[in-house]
């Protein structure tokens, strides 16, 4: 009897604290996706002449919101993937830019995002991308004419899609090598093994079979620039590293990104242009 007696309140707090641990590691989660993803939902359409709404769906029955504007005869088309609060309405400079060169465009929005359906999540976001990249396909456009280009949260989407499906080249504008490492860096190491989405793209760089286009500013106060060192280090050859001195997170399009976008391409044409 004074055996059983012990032994019910340590049964007691073990379960209070398996309880507590439960709790803290559903509220990670929750929080963890809550910190990772702000979208909007309002469906704004970017104010440039030619560009047309298209309704894309997924392997898992979600409908995205994507804009798509048609390349010159002869031009490849890019597939971007915007950051965690990204809107296609505050990116007019960046489309603006694409679209003067005779570059095409398809801004895909993830789930949840500016009208499309569903809840976020990585494996949400990578179906949503194989999404994109099939719909160019099935409108005629070849690998050999798709630029994968990533921003932000996008540059992680995008190294993903790079690494199961071909194309062109990969454009990586800030990227990260992990949300983990981030929080490490933030001083919430002790969380990063349970970080549900934890977007680790420094695993999936290295699967990357085509030309690599890195660029991080220096003074990038979101994402550290070592992320972008770091993955240019993991990357395939042939790939490129364009610092930008005194650029922060969002200021590379601005800064001159697509004066260094458009050589890159014309040095690393698709395989049949090659031949």
């Amino acid at each position: 009897m004074v055996a059983s007696v012990r032994l019910k309140p340590i049964a007691v707090g073990g379960l209070v604290v398996i309880v507590v641990l439960a709790a803290l590691y559903a509220g990670l989660h929750f929080y963890g996706r809550g910190m990772i993803y702000h979208p909007s939902h309002a469906v704004i359409a970017p104010d440039i002449a030619g560009v047309r709404a298209e309704h894309i769906s997924t392997a898992d029955g979600e409908v995205l919101v994507a804009w798509f504007h048609a390349p010159r005869p002869g031009q490849p088309v890019i597939l971007f993937f915007d950051g965690n609060g990204g809107r296609p309405e505050i990116q007019d400079g960046r489309w603006r830019r694409i679209i003067d060169h005779g570059v095409g465009f398809l801004a895909l929005y993830y789930r949840s995002y500016s009208g499309s359906t569903g809840s976020p999540s990585e494996e949400g976001l990578r179906l949503d991308a194989r999404a994109g990249y099939d719909w160019l396909i099935a409108q005629g456009i070849t690998p050999d004419d798709i630029v994968i280009h990533g921003f932000s949260l996008g540059s992680a989407v995008a190294v993903q899609l790079a690494a199961e499906k071909p194309a062109r080249a990969l454009i990586l504008e800030a990227p990260m090598t992990g949300i983990d490492d981030i929080a490490r860096q933030h001083g919430a190491g002790v969380f990063a093994g349970l970080i549900q989405d934890s977007f680790r793209s420094r695993d999936y760089i290295t699967r990357v079979q085509m030309p690599v286009l890195i660029a991080h500013g220096d003074t990038d106060s979101v994402i550290p620039f070592a992320h972008g060192e770091r993955m240019f280090e993991l990357a395939r050859e042939p790939k490129q590293f364009v610092r930008f001195s005194g650029s922060d997170h969002s200021t590379l399009v601005r800064d001159g990104l697509y004066d260094q976008v458009w050589p890159f391409l014309d040095a690393h044409p698709g395989l049949s242009e090659a031949d």
